[in-house]
C-alpha cells in the first residue's frame, strides 16, 4: 500500500473515531469562549504531541513478528469498535477549565493545549494511531493522516459542531466508525491466521 493510501485510510478511521470524542466537545466549548484561531493553535499542538507518542508506541509494536502484529492489530480494532459502541455519554467538563485571566494568544493556546493533551492521553484515537503505525510500518503517512484528522475534527468542532450534529446524529457517526474498525479487525485477524 502506498503512503498516500495509508494516510487517507488513517485519516478516515481517526476522523470518524474522534467525532464523538470528549476532545471534540472540549474544542467546541473553547471555541465558543475564545478566538477560534488561538484555540485551534493550541489543540493542533496538543494533537501533534499525542500523535508523536502514538507513533513511538506503534513503532515498538512493529518489532513483533508480522503475524503477531496482525493479531494484535485485529484485537485492538475490535477493542476500539467496542469502545465506540458501548461508549457512555460522559458528562466530563474538560472544556470547563479555568478561564485564562486574559484572552492573549499564549494564554488561550496554552489552555487549549493542556485541556486537549490531557483529554487525549491514552484515548481511543491515540491507541488507533499506534495500531495503524504498527500495522503499516509507515509512521510518516500514519502520523500525517492521524494529525490531519484530529485537527479537522477540532476545527469542525470549533467552527460548526452544533450544525453538524443537527444534520448527522452522533449515533450514526459512532456506528460508521465502529463498522469500519470491525471490518479492519476481521481483515487483520484473517491475515494473522492465514499468515
Amino acid at each position: 500500500m502506498n503512503s498516500l493510501t495509508i494516510a487517507a485510510l488513517t485519516f478516515g478511521i481517526i476522523f470518524l473515531s474522534e467525532l464523538p470524542d470528549k476532545t471534540a466537545l472540549a474544542s467546541l466549548v473553547l471555541g465558543t469562549k475564545y478566538r477560534a484561531s488561538y484555540v485551534f493553535a493550541g489543540i493542533a499542538a496538543a494533537f501533534a504531541l499525542q500523535v508523536a507518542l502514538a507513533l513511538v508506541a506503534g513503532s515498538l509494536l512493529a518489532l513483533l513478528p508480522q503475524r503477531w502484529v496482525e493479531g494484535v492489530s485485529g484485537v485492538l480494532f475490535l477493542v476500539g469498535a467496542g469502545m465506540l459502541l458501548w461508549h457512555k455519554e460522559d458528562e466530563d467538563d474538560e472544556g470547563e477549565a479555568k478561564e485564562p485571566a486574559n484572552s492573549s494568544f499564549w494564554k488561550v493556546a496554552g489552555t487549549s493545549f493542556v485541556i486537549v493533551a490531557v483529554a487525549e492521553f491514552g484515548d481511543l484515537t491515540q491507541i488507533m494511531t499506534a495500531n495503524l503505525a504498527a500495522k503499516y510500518a509507515d509512521p510518516l503517512a500514519v502520523g500525517l493522516g492521524s494529525w490531519l484528522a484530529l485537527c479537522a475534527v477540532g476545527g469542525i468542532a470549533i467552527v460548526g459542531g452544533q450544525k453538524l450534529l443537527r444534520h448527522v446524529p452522533m449515533k450514526v457517526i459512532v456506528r460508521i466508525a465502529a463498522l469500519a474498525m470491525i471490518a479492519l479487525a476481521g481483515f487483520s485477524l484473517f491475515k494473522a491466521i492465514t499468515g
